[in-house]
């Protein structure tokens, strides 16, 4: 049984999906185990990507009117075949064919309490940058936070935010499922931040995880 605020949220996001022209796949966002307590919800929400908010490593991105700019280091599975409701972790994981190092900007313009319009506005989304694909993940994988040469955070335990990868995609497969999509082959899926969020400054920042791959993003 779907949480009515997901449902309600979920549709919304997907009737705004609907109108996009370039929809090239979803996020995971508030799966943390805080997150999950805060909001009373059993699952991590469910958000939209586009390909106009894709950008290339390397890119500029001008934050100065963001209301709280926030950068998220996460892993994006690519996926080669559909994972379906009730999809077992298992199975889930052998659904993605390739996986990446992302970068996920978002900019919290509201109190994160209202779970309903948090998915419906995705989940404070702006922008993705995803790092070059491999076949599988490395282990162990680590990942770290540079801003200008110069590490912010790290963390050699990266499901330990997100929860196990192939239950994030599982758990997303029943949430899309159950508002009448789903996860196709094809898509990408970025899986949650394995750090807590960082506040961004200006600088030149990047996401090292370990035998994944890198990318990064200047702010302005």
């Amino acid at each position: 049984m779907i949480d009515p605020r997901i449902r309600r949220g979920t549709e919304r996001m997907l009737a705004a999906r609907a109108a996009a022209s370039d929809p090239i796949g979803w996020k995971a966002g508030f799966g943390a185990p805080a997150s999950l307590a805060s909001l009373s919800i059993d699952r991590p929400l469910v958000g939209l990507l586009t390909r106009s908010r894709l950008l290339p490593t390397g890119a500029s991105v001008s934050v100065g009117s963001w209301a709280k700019p926030m950068l998220e280091a996460e892993v994006c599975a690519h996926l080669a075949a559909d994972i379906g409701p009730g999809a077992s972790p298992a199975s889930a994981l052998a659904a993605v064919g390739g996986w990446s190092v992302a970068i996920e900007l978002a900019d919290v313009s509201f109190a994160p309490t209202d779970v309903e319009e948090i998915v419906a506005g995705n989940i404070y989304h702006r922008h993705v940058l995803l790092g070059p694909v491999v076949p599988s993940l490395p282990t162990p994988l680590s990942f770290a936070v540079l801003r200008d040469g110069v590490e912010v955070a790290a963390t050699s335990e990266p499901e330990a935010l997100t929860g196990e990868l192939g239950v994030v995609l599982a758990s997303m497969a029943d949430t899309l499922a159950a508002c009448g999509a789903g996860l196709r082959a094809g898509e990408v899926v970025i899986t949650g931040s394995v750090i807590a969020p960082v506040p961004l400054q200006a600088g030149a920042w990047q996401v090292v995880a370990y035998g994944l791959g890198e990318v990064g993003i200047d702010i302005r």
